[in-house]
């Protein structure tokens, strides 16, 4: 479950990013600076605990899963809901 919401953060990093040059080159308002290096921070943090979990077993491994849908979880308040 850890997998797919990291690989829907990828997505959602891949989609601000988009949308951001996209009212760049044509002049719209889009994500701004700090929206796209939030996302693109979780993105990375996300992936390397995705990673973290899938080559450890056990209680680290739930720690990883766990880091994931914190990380998941703050970037959908801090970013979308509030």
């Amino acid at each position: 479950m850890s997998g797919i919401v990291a690989g829907g953060t990828v997505v959602l990093v891949a989609t601000v990013v988009g949308a951001a040059i996209m009212g760049a080159r044509r002049d719209f308002p889009g994500p701004g600076v700090a929206d796209v290096a939030w996302h693109i921070g979780a993105g990375l943090l996300v992936v390397g605990a995705q990673v973290f979990a899938d080559r450890r077993q056990g209680i680290a491994s739930l720690f990883g899963c766990a880091v994931v849908f914190v990380i998941a979880g703050s970037l959908l308040w801090a970013q979308w809901w509030n």
